[in-house]
């Protein structure tokens, strides 16, 4: 439910005691001799077709006595508009940034152009209880600049055309040989039994993070970004678990188990084969298995789909890679944030976020419209609904579930509850990335145009364009290019902090 200004100050008295009532008096006293809302701009990803409906927007707009000047910008120009905004410097109050821009922006960071924000997380109660182990994570030379955006630290998995594979006599695949039998049996022996060679086993797109590619790598054990070996930091692409993984996804490619066109396929397209009986498997976050269904099931009322996560490597043993406990983090310009009184504003609004209060709001929209309490979990009254009003918000949450205090939800759909508890499971399983914390200047400098050499020789690769000598002269330009450099100074590095 969303309650008055007053009323939330009655139940912060109440919750906290009888010695932290005058806490909330002075906040309730604050808030009310400033009745002027502050005007507050931030740009957001947006993750979905179409921008919110306002309505949640206008209620966190009274709740925290802010103007607010959301822009949500399509995830696939943000980083674009990002890069504009550092050209021009015409950033809004807050910007998200994934971890990617923030490795391409760190000398910005240094160079003082965000505010320092851990001097003040002790003052706000709420932002107070960040994780310390992911707030770690997010430090740039051991100062704090960034609200983090928590994500469980693997999501990672497949989702999969049950039904298909109940025809074919299938179970989840335990490992990868099981893997590969199943994308060729969703290829050439007729799953969804019409008679016609129409289907394939995988759909996939042209992104290597989180598409297929990085997931399947981690099930043959290749390093998360980068690698030890033999107390020396070098990146994964020189491992021969890699290797092994490009042999892999050039014989699917070679036999028709995967879309052709992989490497030009939008992540809408890769959903579309799944959903409309093309692709029996799509590999990435287990979570999207519910808005998978919904439109599968609209096409074919009689589609089941199934999550799984442990497919075990050549080893017998079973590995996943992992974030460093977010994906995303939002930092404060100086040059639109004046002064520290306008940073604590604009801070009290994140604190806001990371009440239960909140974050049910932003994360489940309005309780008895968009959103039933049953069990003491959240129930989506109305899917179409909330993913219309409530969904696109999401990128608004900070933290995570533990720490911010929202609402679990209720899954009428098996696979969708099962889902998230194997985003648990993964955790008992996970390859990091050694890197995190440590320093390259030449990584920062070079790594978008580095990666772009791997990225290029992982697709031509895997689509047959060039052999086993080809990737290793691309490997080779990497580190003419720089990536000795990177090598040499991941290494001091990782020795240092040893």
């Amino acid at each position: 439910m969303i309650r008055s200004g007053k009323a939330f100050s009655f139940i912060c008295a109440l919750s906290l005691g009888i010695a932290s009532l005058t806490a909330c008096s002075n906040e309730s006293a604050s808030n009310k001799s400033s009745n002027e809302p502050t005007e507050f701009s931030a740009m957001v990803k947006l993750h979905t077709p179409e921008v919110p409906d306002k309505k949640v927007l206008d209620i966190l707009a009274k709740e925290t006595n802010m103007e607010l000047d959301i822009q949500f910008v399509p995830a696939t120009t943000y980083p674009e508009k990002v890069n504009t905004l550092f050209a021009t410097g015409s950033f809004p109050d807050s910007v998200v940034l994934d971890l990617e821009m923030l490795i391409q922006y760190k000398e910005a960071i240094r160079d003082g152009q965000f505010w320092e924000i851990g001097p003040y997380l002790d003052e706000f109660e709420n932002l107070s209880k960040m994780k310390k182990d992911v707030l770690e994570n997010t430090k740039v030379d051991g100062k704090i600049y960034m609200i983090y955006e928590g994500k469980p630290l693997s999501r990672q998995g497949m989702i999969y055309r049950k039904d298909w594979a109940d025809k074919l006599g299938l179970s989840a695949p335990t490992n990868i040989d099981e893997f590969y039998e199943m994308l060729r049996a969703f290829t050439e022996d007729d799953p969804d039994g019409n008679g016609k060679d129409d289907t394939i086993g995988l759909t996939d797109r042209n992104e290597l993070i989180f598409g297929a590619f990085k997931t399947v790598a981690s099930w043959f054990h290749t390093p998360n970004n980068f690698g030890v070996k033999d107390g020396k930091i070098e990146p994964e692409f020189m491992f021969p678990e890699y290797m092994k993984t490009l042999d892999f996804f050039r014989d699917l490619h070679k036999k028709g188990y995967i879309n052709k066109d992989f490497p030009i396929t939008s992540k809408t397209d890769q959903q579309a084969m799944l959903k409309n009986g093309t692709a029996g498997v799509y590999v990435g976050s287990m979570g999207d298995v519910q808005s998978l269904y919904t439109d599968a099931a609209n096409i074919n009322p009689n589609v089941e789909l199934d999550v799984h996560n442990q497919v075990a490597g050549p080893d017998g043993q079973f590995t996943v890679w992992s974030l460093p406990g977010y994906g995303n983090a939002i930092l404060f310009p100086k040059s639109s944030v004046k002064s520290e009184e306008e940073l604590k504003k604009i801070l009290a609004f994140y604190d806001y976020l990371m009440t239960p209060e909140g974050a049910n709001l932003i994360y489940w929209g309005i309780e008895g419209e968009h959103y039933t309490i049953k069990d003491g979990m959240a129930q989506i009254k109305d899917q179409q609904l909330f993913d219309r009003e409530v969904l696109p918000i999401q990128t608004l949450e900070i933290a995570e579930e533990e720490t911010n205090g929202r609402l679990k939800g209720y899954f009428t759909y098996e696979p969708q509850a099962k889902a998230e508890e194997l985003f648990t499971d993964n955790e008992q399983y996970l390859i990091e990335d050694p890197t995190i914390g440590l320093d390259s200047p030449t990584f920062i400098e070079k790594s978008v145009s580095l990666q772009k050499i791997i990225d290029d020789a992982t697709y031509k690769y895997i689509i047959g364009d060039i052999d086993k000598k080809g990737f290793q002269a691309a490997v080779e330009e990497w580190k003419e290019q720089g990536g000795d450099q990177i090598i040499e100074e991941f290494s001091s590095s990782y020795q240092k902090k040893k």
